[in-house]
């Protein structure tokens, strides 16, 4: 039986008074209003068909006009300088600078239309990397305990993986705009579902995993000795929550130092030097590989981020915020380093996880922040634009060969079949088997649902 009022809204689906009264305390964490009854009205969780998740983050924000939804017939000054070609999925063509990308689409969906409202790179990586709108689009936006978790530690928090591996790995950066960029570790969750977070180089000749290395001179059983006895005390002096979390997150870094499984993954020097050539001699290549390790061992969630800042600056370095600063443009940028590193490495992914029997249990996410402006600027580049902008998903239970939605003629906004990063964020969490409307509870206690939209039903095989 169910206890409470149920209050008619116009427009949307009745809901208990009580949980109305809590909608107004949620707007700190940018879940407003309409939010909430979006997710009230999700739809429910699909049986799991991915059981892990690669999410390769493209920080700085990739161009959409320019990759994969461009537009040959728009106007000089919006239509990108680069030509198409035609792919393994009929109908679809996409950047001419991405061949090896293109024999490949017929594993992929496009997502044409996904969007939100968030101008600035950490405001809009918050948004991405978490699934919710940040309390306000600012570039002072600063990483805190009160915002939202990153997917792999709610993925940690409700269905951890039990063979031994970590849930959720991060590498090879701690990303950051100016200050570090919200949506990386488990914030309220408790630093207990905190990624293991490796900043080690994977292309480097001695990668190795520095925090899981001891000194000579101290054994685990040593290490276990001090930690019984900090709980001692720290159950004698009733240690406050931010204990407890440390004492979490030191316990799960101590049953990792007893597992020769997650050493083993992590010995990328064991591939043979054809299959490490194939992704690439490079951090981004490497990384990439180490994914394919990561959850070919069990992992559940591995964030892989292309670069650790926005870029704008180099053309040999950074992430995709090509705007045009000391007279680098975006087009020599694009052709010279981010395109050619792109179709190097997703197809490669792709290619093995599919040869390993893996993709179809591996959901893979490319995506960034935001798109680019349809109109380039002075500087023949493209602004921040999040209005429209794609996401390309495989594997783990989406449809192969498919594009969801339309944007309009310029790449402007969506025409038909828009999707919001909510739903998105939905998506994956049904995906692997999470009702997107399951609820988790913040600092002050209030439940929060993991994902404030519905399940993208179109994009699912």
């Amino acid at each position: 039986m169910t206890i409470g009022r149920r209050i008619a809204t116009p427009g949307a689906v009745s809901i208990l008074r009580r949980d109305a009264l809590r909608i107004g305390g949620l707007g700190m964490l940018g879940l407003t209003h309409s939010h909430w009854l979006h997710a009230v009205e999700s739809t429910p969780p699909l049986p799991a068909k991915a059981k892990s998740v690669i999410f390769l983050y493209q920080f700085g924000g990739p161009s959409h006009l320019d990759t994969f939804d461009m537009k040959p017939g728009a106007a000089d000054g919006i239509r990108s300088q680069f030509g198409m070609i035609p792919t393994s999925a009929p109908g679809i063509e996409i950047c001419e600078h991405l061949p090896e990308t293109a024999k490949l689409m017929d594993k992929v969906t496009l997502v044409r239309t996904v969007y939100h409202t968030m101008k600035n790179h950490n405001s809009a990586s918050y948004y991405a990397l978490t699934g919710h709108a940040p309390p306000l689009d600012d570039i002072r936006l600063r990483d805190s305990l009160e915002l939202f978790p990153a997917y792999g530690s709610v993925v940690d928090r409700l269905a951890p993986s039990q063979n031994g591996m970590p849930t959720f790995v991060a590498y090879p950066y701690t990303i950051r705009d100016g200050a570090v960029t919200p949506g990386q570790h488990a914030s309220f969750l408790g630093k207990g579902h905190d990624p293991l977070l490796i900043t080690e180089d994977p292309n480097g000749a001695n990668f190795r995993l520095p925090e899981l290395s001891l000194p000579a001179n101290l054994s685990v059983e040593r290490i276990q000795s001090r930690r019984e006895i900090q709980k001692l005390i720290n159950r004698q002096t009733a240690a406050h929550e931010s204990a407890a979390g440390l004492d979490a997150f030191f316990d799960k870094t101590l049953s990792m130092l007893h597992s020769p499984r997650l050493r083993e993954a992590f010995d990328i020097q064991a591939e043979p030097p054809a299959v490490r050539d194939r992704y690439g001699r490079t951090t981004y290549g490497q990384s990439c590989l180490l994914a394919r390790r990561l959850v070919e061992s069990g992992v559940k969630f591995v964030n892989v981020y292309f670069a650790s800042s926005i870029g704008g600056q180099s053309t040999t370095d950074g992430g995709w915020d090509t705007h045009g600063f000391n007279n680098t443009f975006i087009y020599p940028i694009l052709k010279g380093r981010h395109l050619p590193l792109t179709d190097h490495t997703l197809p490669v992914l792709l290619e093995d996880l599919e040869q390993r029997g893996l993709l179809d249990s591996t959901l893979v996410v490319w995506m960034g922040e935001f798109g680019r402006t349809p109109k380039l600027n002075g500087q023949t580049s493209r602004d921040h634009w999040p209005q429209c902008y794609t996401a390309l998903l495989a594997g783990g239970g989406v449809k192969r060969g498919y594009v969801h939605g339309r944007s309009d003629r310029s790449g402007a906004v969506p025409d038909r079949d828009g999707v919001p990063i909510e739903d998105l964020a939905a998506t994956i969490f049904s995906l692997l088997g999470l009702d997107p409307g399951t609820e988790v509870h913040d600092k002050l206690n209030r439940p929060l649902p993991i994902a404030a939209g519905r399940t993208v039903a179109g994009i699912v095989a």
